[in-house]
């Protein structure tokens, strides 16, 4: 290996781009506040603001993938790094609306490209004892990212042109992530089906503190999958795929249309809907970031520990109740402090929910459940999905708020917990404790078991 770094500086590394992910998302929800009035926007070019970056991120997302699998993961990670660095220039000095839409849509792109990209990396270093943790590391870095976003939202709120500054500061971290990328490691999966088994040795002996009889036990069924001819789209739609495709595309799309990031762009807006100030609504983000991060520390370390399943189904359903409770409370707000106050505490409790639960253990699951000869292109395709939806629902929340109030809306958003949980229950096989090789293994077994039924 070229470069020795310890593992955990490889982890916190590759995951950065996670913390340009939240930022991104943090640092609109505050700045849109001014953006609207500075720049004279309507309730659609609101929503466009918040959701150009989603339509490159869903370009950003499908096409990643393919190009990983044939450049390797680390070099799109410099190419990521530089296409956020743009995009975040482009946002800060913006002049007029559409200039601001153009440099919000690059700067998806590299958002998109990070969400596909780095959990399929982090997956394929860990070891499968912590792999549910490193893979977590991911939206570890976003809780973190959109906790830096509120404070700087909450420090830059007196300046004028201070949304500029909350937009344009998303080029630092990009311009870390770059140096990270030029020291990072390739993924030893990659390296191995590019014939390149003693550089992968090294790797995983780095990752695996050195013990050699793990790393060889990997290098032989990484072999054997990487013997298997890189597949497309024929054999990503395949028999032997179809259980991962359908669990990755459902859990992709149940983790947006339960509403959270509409809760995390516009979490202050509901905040003054509930009666609140600005200054107190900013101010609270910031606890909102604090408390996430905490949760989410915890859900990582629970994955390693319990069923990712056990852990989706519970979190839908304090997700779902506390959504109802928080419609309840925004319909009343209005004539009752007590209920503005239950509003926002449901708000918060809901938002946690997500954090601890379906915000790593989705990222962390489309990582793992796909092979090895497509896993590329199937952590693409899911995160492409989930970026379509997010924007589909980001895009239509305010005009949607805007007729039917600010409690009726969620409630719908909570039903949506509710059709998550049957899912979950329904199409969503377990992964914790597993190799990606012994799921890989799974899919083939049941493809086979199928064939055979439907040849008797």
């Amino acid at each position: 290996m070229k470069h020795k770094l310890s593992a955990g500086w490889i982890y916190f590394f590759a995951a950065l781009g996670g913390l340009l992910f939240g930022y991104d998302t943090g640092s609109i929800s505050g700045a849109i506040l001014f953006i609207e009035k500075q720049l004279s926007l309507n309730s659609w070019q609101q929503g466009s603001v918040v959701s150009a970056v989603l339509l490159g991120a869903i370009l950003g997302a499908v096409t990643i993938g393919p190009f990983s699998d044939r450049f390797g993961r680390r070099k799109l990670l410099m190419v990521t790094s530089i296409i956020f660095f743009v995009g975040a220039l482009g946002s800060g000095v913006a002049p007029e609306f559409w200039t601001l839409i153009i440099s919000r849509v690059i700067l998806g792109l590299g958002v998109g490209s990070a969400s596909a990209l780095i959990p399929t990396y982090l997956a394929e270093l860990a070891p499968v004892a912590k792999r549910g943790m490193m893979s977590g590391l991911f939206q570890l870095m976003v809780m973190t990212g959109l906790l830096f976003a509120y404070l700087f939202n909450y420090w830059l709120q007196g300046i004028y042109t201070g949304w500029r500054w909350m937009l344009g500061l998303a080029a630092v971290p990009a311009a870390v992530l770059f140096v990270g990328a030029i020291i990072l490691p390739e993924s030893p999966r990659y390296l191995v089906r590019n014939d390149k088994e003693n550089v992968a040795r090294e790797v995983l002996m780095a990752m695996n503190q050195n013990d050699a009889n793990v790393v060889n036990d990997d290098i032989a069924k990484i072999q054997k999958q990487a013997a298997i001819k890189s597949g497309g789209w024929s054999e990503l739609f395949g028999l032997m795929v179809r259980p991962a495709l359908i669990a990755a595309v459902g859990l992709a799309i149940f983790q947006q249309v339960m509403g959270c990031n509409t809760v995390l762009y516009y979490a202050p807006t509901i905040f003054t809907d509930a009666g609140f100030g600005v200054h107190f609504a900013l101010l609270s983000h910031i606890w909102i970031g604090i408390f996430n991060v905490i949760v989410t520390v915890i859900g990582i370390w629970l994955m390693n520990r319990v069923s990712r399943r056990k852990m989706l189904i519970v979190g839908g359903w304090l997700m779902a109740i506390t959504l109802f409770i928080m419609c309840c409370g925004l319909m009343h707000s209005s004539d009752s402090k007590f209920a503005a106050d239950v509003a926002v505490i449901s708000m918060v409790i809901y938002i946690a929910s997500f954090s601890g639960t379906w915000g790593p253990i989705m990222w962390t699951m489309i990582g793992e459940m796909f092979p090895l000869n497509i896993r590329g292109l199937g952590n693409s395709f899911s995160a492409g999905v989930n970026w379509t939806a997010n924007m589909i629902v980001s895009l239509t929340f305010p005009p949607l708020l805007s007729f039917f109030g600010k409690g009726t809306l969620f409630i719908g958003y909570g039903v949506f917990c509710l059709l998550a949980i049957w899912f979950v229950h329904a199409k969503v096989f377990e992964t914790q404790g597993k190799s990606l090789e012994s799921i890989e293994q799974w899919l083939r077994d049941q493809a086979a078991k199928k064939k055979a039924a439907k040849n008797d």
